[in-house]
């Protein structure tokens, strides 16, 4: 702190805090040790009196007195004096894994200390230095600070949300999926009119706000580097990135394919986020997306080329996600390839592969490994990283399972794995959330559930365009399966049209190219237009639309 500028008194504030906090959990400690010898003595005595064995009872009374010895002699700070027994060492332990909830020191005083509530409380890690790294370890030394609460800003209102889908109405009826696939084997899956058996009920304009679940590590990413550390910034921006993939475990349904000019809104204070998506162009399929978070805006377009390979399906993203923090740091990604396996035999799962690299403008850039997996993989869903600063030194590395978490360590040698959880303890970057109480066919986590939520309030407020309207969708969430496959034909055969449309002159209405060859950059404008409920220029492409193309194409241009 002193290096950092900070003044003297605020350092013996922190200082004065930190001894105080020790001085409770060294109290607390002490506590549970003499319950704990309470423990044996009472044990002690009953087995004096079953037993009656006078010598039992001496032996452990000089073993509580070199106990109680050993534990007054530590109160001058001393650890190694805890215990000079193999056993008294193990009760230690075991004492303070014994600890509830309500027994466990608390370090979040400090947060009356600091300006941002957000940050409750802040610890120096340090790092080893040795050999020829000393230099580049010390310099990270004073950069690697941790948040020990890792929970979003907590100024956020609450809001409740659903939290299952509707009970269906039907029956659902199975489809061979061998018939589907053999007249289909090479072809584009967006080109392939699949029954509605094999659809999510939620739109590909959704499922890219799937990918904003873990929001709140953006804005620990921000908070990381408003106190200068960068190393902490990138690492929670890659377990970010990471952490889009974890809601696909076990999901094998298709989302539907937007219709041209299709929109989704997502409007969640209680994340500090709005999220707006337009489908921009059909041929090729493109979708662009925007959201707004606490001191950070996330953008991108992609294009999600997909093919069968008879036993498979291979999804290939193209398009570049980018992140920028109020403070001027962007960093750049794309996707890495996903493919759906054992269509015909076996068990179907779903896998993600390929190199994530991810550019910074500033000090660090990441480069994430999504190991493809193998048939004989006893450790699949593995993801291995390596931060590295401007000179290509290796600042961090970063492991786990972009299904489960992430770890980070500032060591040089990569941490064995023991099922998904690192031996040698690094820190946790990332938890996935705990699925939904009452999963359906569709695997959705119960954010997910929430995407298609459409109340009376809202509906007031959506613009023609908004996914949740449109028919096809609702019917399968509802369980009106049949109705759903009728709507569903019906909005495809439209969707030819869309090609009809572009040769015409149409463009986006909310988004627009940064140049030729750029990224789609959001205009601006929608949520004013939702607070004035004005929707002009947003054409009722869910409806009856056959004599509406060439009103919308002059209604563009004159635009």
């Amino acid at each position: 702190m002193q290096m950092e500028g900070f003044d003297e008194a605020v350092v013996n504030d922190c200082e004065q805090i930190m001894l105080s906090e020790f001085s409770e959990f060294q109290r607390q400690l002490k506590l549970r040790y003499e319950e704990h010898l309470n423990f044996l003595g009472a044990f002690q005595q009953q087995l004096e009196e079953v037993n009656a064995v006078d010598e039992m009872g001496t032996g452990h009374d000089s073993h509580l007195q070199l106990f109680k010895r050993e534990f007054s002699s530590s109160r001058n700070g001393k650890y190694s004096e805890y215990s000079t027994t193999e056993s008294s060492d193990d009760i230690e332990k075991q004492e303070l894994y014994e600890l509830s909830d309500e027994d466990e020191p608390i370090y979040f005083d400090t947060e009356d200390c600091f300006k941002d509530s957000s940050i409750p409380c802040i610890s120096i890690e340090k790092v080893s230095e040795d050999g020829n790294q000393s230099s580049r370890h010390k310099s990270y030394s004073n950069d690697v600070k941790t948040i020990k609460v890792e929970t979003p800003v907590a100024d956020f209102p609450c809001i409740e949300r659903r939290r299952k889908l509707p009970e269906p109405v039907e029956k659902e009826k199975g489809v061979s999926l061998w018939s589907m696939i053999k007249d289909n084997v090479g072809k584009d899956l967006t080109r392939v009119c699949l029954p509605v058996y094999f659809n999510e009920p939620l739109s590909s304009l959704q499922k890219c706000f799937e990918d904003l679940e873990y929001s709140y590590l953006l804005d620990q990413a921000y908070e990381y580097g408003k106190m200068g550390n960068s190393l902490m910034r990138i690492l929670k921006v890659a377990a970010f990135a990471v952490s889009g993939y974890s809601s696909s475990d076990g999901r094998l349904c298709k989302p539907f394919n937007p219709l041209l000019g299709e929109t989704y809104e997502a409007d969640f204070p209680e994340k500090g986020i709005r999220f707006f998506s337009e489908k921009v162009s059909h041929h090729p399929m493109l979708i662009a997306c925007h959201c707004e978070g606490k001191h950070w805006k996330f953008w991108g377009d992609s294009n999600l080329r997909s093919k069968f390979w008879g036993r498979s399906i291979q999804l290939d993203p193209v398009g570049v996600l980018t992140l920028e923090f109020d403070d001027g740091e962007i960093f750049q990604w794309s996707k890495v390839t996903t493919t759906i396996y054992n269509l015909i035999l076996g068990k179907v799962y779903c896998g993600h592969h390929g190199t994530m690299n991810i550019q910074g403008n500033r000090q660090y850039s990441c480069k994430l490994k999504f190991k493809e997996q193998s048939l004989l993989d006893r450790n699949p869903r593995q993801v291995q990283g390596i931060v590295l600063d401007k000179a290509q030194n290796k600042a961090a590395t970063l492991v786990g399972k972009w299904d489960d978490s992430m770890y980070y360590t500032l060591d040089e040698n990569l941490p064995k794995i023991t099922g998904s959880h690192p031996v040698n303890d690094p820190f946790l970057l990332w938890k996935r959330n705990d699925p939904p109480a009452n999963p359906t066919r569709y695997k959705l986590s119960s954010f997910a559930i929430t995407l298609n939520e459409l109340t009376s309030d809202l509906q007031d407020k959506l613009p023609p365009t908004d996914s949740r309207l449109r028919p096809d969708q609702r019917h399968l969430e509802n369980g009106e399966y049949e109705k759903a496959n009728s709507e569903k034909l019906r909005l495809e055969t439209r969707q030819r049209m869309s090609r009809k449309l572009q040769e015409n002159g149409w463009k986006p209405r909310w988004f627009q190219k940064d140049n030729e060859d750029g990224t789609y950059r959001y205009v601006g404008g929608y949520w004013e237009a939702r607070e004035q409920k004005n929707w002009d220029g947003c054409p009722n492409i869910f409806g009856e639309f056959l004599d509406q193309v060439d009103d919308h194409t002059k209604g563009t241009n004159n635009r």
